[in-house]
């Protein structure tokens, strides 16, 4: 029923400061820049091979401005949303409803670019006992797709993973495994760490679940950091350092055959690592 990690969304103070700061981290321009009347927010957006990220900031008034001040008050700048794609959001509706669980109605949604074009969308929000604590909705899109320009090899060209944390692994395979058909690719319990971790694999994106139990009776869940796959890493550093942001030395992945490297600065409170897949011989 879910095809794809959509998006995902970061909330921001300062629109046109976090657009300079990730067109630097990216080596690439924005493919929009808009807006929503009814939401009062303003938006930017950088496209990849698998899916898109969202600079969101309140600009006027309504609840979306509501939410993204909420937001920026209680924690600052940082990772606000998960918004996962589907074909079909009636038949997404139908499977829920299935499931026992209880959905307000779907709505239209529509941006407008500082250009006069339009995108538009269904949006399916969620209860609670799906979302767990990540603000997080399904949509299903009406217009054309992003345009997406080809990129050297020290720039982002795709997401690699978005790290969760969770209190309850076993609730988050009912819901992502489950409810939305997502398929469970690892589950294993990482010596190493003494963490029990999860692997959700579609749209070459990995959804990584790490469990941390925190005693509490309600499941939580929330949104940690990002991953960007590179085709070049030392060049992809190098252009970083040339820009004045603060990343650590390349070293070898956990996962096999992977570089990695950690972007200290410039991530609007988002952690945020930098992957390289190592071709074997």
């Amino acid at each position: 029923m879910i095809e794809n990690v959509d998006h995902i969304i970061i909330a921001v103070e300062d629109l046109e400061s976090a657009e300079d700061n990730y067109t630097k981290i990216f080596g690439i321009e924005p493919v929009w820049r808009g807006f929503h009347n009814e939401l009062g927010t303003s938006n930017v957006l950088f496209n990849f091979e698998n899916t898109y990220l969202e600079l969101l900031a309140a600009t006027g008034s309504g609840i979306g401005a509501d939410m993204v001040n909420n937001t920026v008050e209680k924690k600052g700048d940082g990772l606000l949303g998960l918004v996962l794609g589907t074909k079909n959001i009636k038949a997404f509706r139908e499977r829920v409803s299935g499931f026992g669980f209880p959905l307000s109605e779907s709505a239209e949604g529509e941006g407008e670019s500082e250009q006069n074009e339009r995108r538009k969308w269904l949006y399916q929000f969620l209860p609670p006992e799906i979302t767990r604590g990540i603000f997080s909705f399904v949509i299903e899109h009406k217009s054309k797709g992003l345009p997406f320009f080809e990129r050297d090899k020290s720039s982002v060209r795709k997401l690699e993973q978005v790290v969760v944390k969770t209190s309850d692994c076993d609730g988050f395979i009912k819901v992502y495994k489950d409810l939305f058909g997502i398929r469970l690719a690892l589950d294993s319990f990482i010596e190493a760490w003494k963490k029990r971790m999860l692997f959700f694999r579609l749209n070459k994106t990995t959804i990584e679940v790490i469990e941390e139990k925190n005693g509490e009776v309600v499941p939580i869940d929330s949104l940690w950091g990002l991953a960007w796959g590179v085709r070049d890493i030392n060049l992809a550093r190098e252009r970083l350092i040339e820009q004045n942001i603060e990343v650590s030395d390349i070293k070898p992945g956990v996962k096999k055959d992977t570089l990695v490297a950690t972007i200290k600065s410039h991530t609007n409170n988002v952690p945020t690592l930098l992957i390289e897949h190592i071709k074997r011989s």
